[in-house]
């Protein structure tokens, strides 16, 4: 499987949820070609999910995990250790009540 860049992701993942009138933001830019990508779901109510995508060694697939669900400020203190590690790396916040964010596997 071809894999996209992370920039070319990201700028269509943003559309995708713009179509379904949910807000999303870029937190972090990372390597245009090749930052793995954290997505942080916030649902407005203190609460926020990290997700991440993991590698299948069975199936040699990378799946979109929710590796923490917690409150907002847990997420980014989680978040912003992960950035201190990884200076390629991209943070992708998404706003919605109704818990959406689109991740396909």
């Amino acid at each position: 499987m071809i894999s996209l860049k992370t920039e070319l992701y990201v700028k269509a993942h943003l559309k995708r949820l713009e179509i379904q009138g949910i807000p999303a933001y870029v937190i972090r830019h990372g390597d245009d070609d090749a930052g793995e990508l954290i997505v942080k779901l916030t649902t407005m109510d203190g609460k926020a999910s990290m997700f991440q995508r993991e590698y299948n060694a069975e199936t040699t697939e990378r799946n979109w995990v929710c590796v923490l669900e917690t409150s907002e400020a847990e997420v980014d203190a989680s978040i912003q250790t992960q950035c201190g590690f990884d200076p390629d790396l991209w943070v992708l916040e998404i706003e919605d009540a109704k818990g959406r964010h689109f991740l396909e596997n």
